[in-house]
This record gives C-alpha cells, structure tokens and sequence, in this order.
C-alpha cells in the first residue's frame, strides 16, 4: 500500500500497462491528472490538443494502428460530449481506447444544482458507448478501477472504456495498493463439436471465400494457412483489410471479390460484421440474416456475433485460434484445397481493369501506392478520395489501412491519422482527406506542428461535399443545398503554420511531392485541386447490384 493521490494511481496504471502516450486537454477538474501526468514526463508523453474531438481521434488512430491502449483525457460534460464521436468510431472499429475524465464535486452529485460541466447522467452516457464505464466512488478505489478498465478495454472485443472521478477526488490522497499490469482472461477454446461441424461445411463447398474484419487484423498468419488451405480468398471492406496482403494471390479487394461472388457456396467471416455480403452486396434496406444458396461459417470472439445472422458454423473463439484450429482439423481429415487459383487471378486481373474507370481517383491513389512503402499506413476519409480507397489502394500488411468503420464519421481522417503518426514515429504515414472533412479538425495542424507530429496531410480540394453534390444532382433533381463550400488557401494556412506544402494538379506531379513531403522530417499538407464535380462515382464497386 502507498499514500498517493488517485491521479497519480491512474497514472502509475497507465505506466505499468505499457501507456506511452496520453492525448488530453486540461482543465479545471483534471488538473490533478495532468500535474501527475507533469511528474512522470519521463515515462509517459502528454500530447495536447485544439478540441476534443481531435484528442479522442488522436487516441483512436493510436489504438486502431497498433492494437495498443489508446488513452485521453477530456473535461467532463461538454468535453466528454465533444470526444464521443471518436468513442463511437472506437466501439464500431474494435479499438482499444480510454477515457479518462472528472465529474462534478462529490456534494453537488444527484443535487441537480447545475454545477460546471455537470450532465444528468455522464455514466450512463458512458456505458451506452463503451464495453465498460465506471465512476470511482472513492480515491482507493482508482487502482481496482483502472484494472477493470483496461482489462474491458483490451479483452476480447477490444473497444473504448471510460472512467469518471469527482473533481474533490482526483487529487485526494489515500493508501492504495499498487498498479496491477492488467492480462487479458484466455479466450475461450474452439469447441471440438463446433470445430467438427465447421470442417464439415468447409469440406461440402466448392467455391469459399473467407471475409475479414477488425477482429482478424491479429490473426493474419494462421487466416493467410487457413486460406491457402482452402485456396480461398480472403476479403476486408474497411476494417478487415490488409490480413492476407493485396499482393499474394489470395489477398483480394472486394472489387475482385464481387466476381467471385456468383459462385460462392460458402462464407467463412473471421472477427467482421460481414458487411460486405450482407448489406453490400445483399441490400443497405434490407436485413439479411442468411443468404441463399450460401452456407455461413463464422469465428468470433464475441457470443452474441452468433445469433445477429443465421450461422451454420458457429466458432466461439479468438480469430487466430479459430483459424489456426480449423487448419489443423483440415488437415486431419487429408482435406486439398477446392478453390480455382486461375479464376481467383481473373477476377483480381479483371477488377484491376474495371475499377481504373474511376477517375482521377484511381490514378492519384496509384500515385500515392507506388510512393508509399509497404509498410506506410493510409488513413482515409469520408471523401471520393476515401471512398475509392476502400477498393482501389492495394493494403499489404495488417493494420495499415486505417478507417472509421461503420460509423462513417465525416472528419475523422485527419486527427486519427496525427494518433496513427504518434503510434509509429518511425514509419511513413498519409492522411487522404477531402477539403470539406479536412476543416473539421483543420486547427490540430498546430498540434501537428508544437508535438512535432511529421504526418503528410493530402488535401483534395473540389470545394464541395463531393459525395453530396452527386446525390442531390442526380437523385433530388439537382436541388443542390449545403453541398458547396468556400475553402481557404490551404497554401497560405499551412505556411501560417509554418507548415511546408505543395500544390499539386495531376497525379504525375503527385508523386514528387509526396517523395519531398514524405522526405521532410516535418508536418506537411498537399493540396490537391480537383475540379468541382468531377469524380467518377465509386460507389458501383462497393455496393454493387
């Protein structure tokens, strides 16, 4: 037991846990957090922000690109409010994440008195966003508290956690007992009778393709046995993408994938929602729970993920586990691959045609592939740019393909990708974001700047909502409303920065600025302009009919 302060509790967690960062922005009811944060400079890095939103990115591009702990600190009531955005993005995405925030004084709580930042019920607010949320009832409570979220942070379906403490708390003294390293509870065993049930479908089918998602991004060896076992292909949509690499040959987009499509017999989804049969290609408006003619088979870490569609092949497992248990089942029943490797080519060759029809975008996320090394991360954005990528960017390894996932948070791109940065210091990191998403975050380029981020920020100005523009011209009688925008000199901004940039008109004159940009040793921003309206539509090679 040690006499300390329940900030410096929370921090001593966070050291002992492998925390190297902390996102936050101080304030009144946090400054005991953050002056133990001050003590312990040594261990741990306090990176500021301009508004919360960008902090809790910041976090989420941290966790979603390294599988590490995510942590920031927001004031609470308005502050947590501004952060659940990222909080949503982190639930939906399965990153780890910590929020760390006050509460109003002790005696003012269940008054009603409106005391500063006070909300009628922060925790409840809380839980409905995170796997686990918790309000330290007292100072000696902090260690066990910390423990129990980290642990609901990083166990099973990863995802963001949050604490709450009252503003007289945080820098109460009290004996504690001392921070525990938080291990995760062993995922539960591939069930033999399941596993039998599994090898069962697998071997009936003829045509299996494997589809990915968030939850495989830690299994890609035994997925990448898995699939040669079967000589199927393996297929992510956003979160999924990057475990079987684009550049082997059962690594596929899912503008190749959807070829295939006709002729598969059976789905095997590892850690994913299965987004891409079931409301990509099986209708946005309608809920599918099976799809027919196609037997499902589906490992996941998380019980409930069973009974949300029709499974024929329930796994109960860790995705790696899983995999790597069905490879060795295979084997024993002398199990040869059935999948066609020559019409698996077809389909990639084939898809590598049709999609260059999307244009310029195609040729720009060329430009930015050929530049970027194999193991660069591309953070995208809810953008024509973004959009494309999701099918047109080749991923070659785990996790370097980083997206918001379902929750499809317009702005997320930028913050993250400062956070994606933060995790990896040392590997080469772009931001594709359009000029609308872009400002939403626009002035965390001053964080970029003071904490020495040496992101490269892509900027592709078409002055509008691209997106928005389309659907209102095409679908509502070209009724255009809140669609156009009036932009800054993204130059100018970046230069009051201090921030190096480019301007560039064609993909040709991509490549040698983001040679140079990537080069610096610096924040950087290309601008990229685009004619208004000009981008061919992407949206035939996601969700295609």
């Amino acid at each position: 037991m040690t006499d300390k302060t329940a900030a410096q509790a929370m921090v001593d967690a966070l050291i002992v846990n492998g925390v190297d960062t902390v996102f936050g922005l101080p304030g009144a009811q946090m400054y005991p957090l953050f002056d133990a944060l001050y003590d312990a400079d040594h261990s741990i890095r306090t990176i500021g922000a301009r508004h919360e939103q960008g902090l809790a990115y910041m976090a989420f591009g941290y966790a979603r690109s390294s599988g590490r702990l995510g942590v920031y600190s927001p004031v609470p009531g308005p502050g947590v409010l501004n952060a659940t955005a990222a909080m949503c993005t982190s639930l939906g995405a399965c990153a780890p994440t910590l929020c760390l925030t006050g509460e109003i004084p002790s005696m003012f709580k269940g008054m009603g008195r409106g005391h500063l930042h006070e909300l009628p019920d922060q925790l409840g607010i809380l839980k409905r966003l995170t796997h686990y949320a918790q309000h330290i009832e007292t100072p000696a409570d902090t260690p066990a508290a910390m423990t129990a979220a980290i642990s609901g942070a990083m166990s099973g379906r990863k995802g963001p956690a949050a604490l709450s403490i009252c503003w007289d708390h945080l820098g109460m003294r009290a004996d504690m007992a001392d921070a525990a390293r938080v291990s995760a509870p062993a995922a539960p065993a591939p069930d033999d009778d399941a596993l039998t049930a599994c090898v069962r479908l697998i071997r009936a089918a003829r045509r299996p393709i494997i589809f990915t998602g968030s939850g495989a991004q830690d299994a890609a060896p035994e997925i990448g046995l898995l699939a040669e076992a079967l000589n199927a292909p393996v297929v992510g949509f956003r979160g999924g993408r990057g475990v079987v690499g684009e550049d082997r040959p059962l690594g596929l987009s899912m503008a190749a994938a959807w070829t295939l499509w006709a002729e598969c017999d059976l789905m095997i989804g590892i850690g994913t929602r299965l987004e891409i049969p079931f409301m990509r290609w099986g209708g946005m408006m309608q809920y599918n729970r099976s799809l027919p003619g196609r037997k499902l088979i589906r490992i996941d870490i998380d019980p409930a993920e069973m009974d949300r569609l029709d499974t024929d092949g329930p796994l109960v497992a860790d995705a790696a586990a899983g995999a790597s248990a069905l490879v060795h089942a295979l084997v024993a029943t002398g199990h040869t691959p059935q999948g066609d490797l020559e019409q698996i080519a077809a389909a990639k060759a084939k898809a590598a045609r049709d999609i260059r029809s999307v244009q310029p975008q195609m040729d720009y996320l060329d430009a930015i592939r050929d530049v970027l090394p194999r193991d660069g991360f591309l953070v995208e954005e809810l953008s024509q740019m973004g959009f494309t990528s999701n099918f047109g960017f080749p991923v070659y390894a785990p996790r370097t393909y980083v997206s918001c996932g379902y929750q499809g948070t317009l702005g997320f791109g930028f913050p993250t990708a400062l956070g994606v940065k933060v995790a990896h210091p040392d590997k080469a990191v772009v931001s594709v974001t359009g000029d609308g998403g872009f400002q939403f975050a626009l002035p965390e380029l001053a964080t970029a700047v003071q904490h020495g981020i040496n992101l490269v920020t892509i900027v592709f100005d078409n002055g509008c909502y691209g997106n928005v523009l389309r659907d209102q011209e095409t679908r509502f009688n070209n009724h255009v409303i809140g669609a156009d925008l009036v932009n800054p000199d993204f130059v100018k901004l970046a230069d009051s920065y201090g921030i190096r940039s480019w301007v560039v008109d064609s993909p040709s004159e991509m490549r040698p600025a983001l040679e140079a940009a990537l080069a610096l040793g610096a924040p950087a921003l290309i601008q990229v302009r685009v004619a208004r309206g000009s981008e061919v539509s992407p949206w035939s090679f996601i969700s295609p009919q």
